[in-house]
């Protein structure tokens, strides 16, 4: 991920959703997220420069979208911070930052809204707060990938499932370890565990990926 622009410090999560909707309408790529504080902030914008990304967030503080804001730089990610420092395990922080979303109602509808096709957003989301820009949808998500077999799979990995039958992959969550993903199983359930031993989720599995 290169310069992004981080506004909000919500309590509420409809405020935060509102508020990523709203810079969705203008075209511009927001997300909202649980901050580890718990409150609920967006962020937006993978700019390759500090003044594109500022432009861009003072242009939309002026139409009266956005009110105070910081720019992230590349250097803050987790996944800059250990390749510089040499110390951390960016597939604990993967899954450290989905626990954040346990229990919450997730309702970024992702790239289908209409059918409620959250789950990736959810992965997305974990990637790139950390650092990796992941793609929104599921399958693409699957096409971009590192194939990881069953017995192979570590924290951090992504897993896929043909929830409609077949071999179309439809369902994604991120690997947690102990034979547990984490995933948002659709809009406005709660993002919650569920094992990959499961009947459901054993008959639906598709494959697994990795990106690190």
């Amino acid at each position: 991920m290169g310069f992004s622009t981080q506004v909000g410090a919500f309590s509420n999560l409809d405020n935060a959703v509102r508020l990523e909707r709203a810079l969705d309408a203008k075209g511009i790529d927001a997300y909202y997220f649980r901050h580890e504080s718990g409150l609920y902030k967006v962020r937006f914008g993978n700019h390759k420069s500090y003044r594109a990304a500022r432009k861009e967030a003072e242009t939309l503080r002026r139409l009266g979208l956005i009110g105070r804001f910081f720019i992230v730089i590349p250097e803050d990610y987790a996944a800059a911070r250990i390749r510089r420092s040499g110390k951390g395990n960016l597939r604990n922080e993967l899954v450290r930052t989905a626990r954040r979303f346990l229990g919450v109602p997730y309702r970024w509808g992702g790239e289908d809204r209409k059918r409620g096709f959250d789950c990736s957003g959810l992965t997305m989301v974990c990637y790139r707060l950390n650092g990796l820009n992941l793609p929104r949808n599921s399958r693409m998500q699957y096409r971009a990938g590192r194939a990881v077999g069953r017995r192979q799979l570590h924290k951090g990995d992504l897993v896929f499932f043909a929830t409609h039958g077949g071999k179309r992959v439809t369902h994604v969550g991120i690997y947690a370890g102990g034979d547990k993903f984490i995933h948002a199983p659709r809009t406005g359930k709660t993002v919650r565990y569920a094992s990959l031993s499961n009947a459901y989720w054993r008959k639906a599995y598709v494959g697994a990926r990795s990106y690190l």
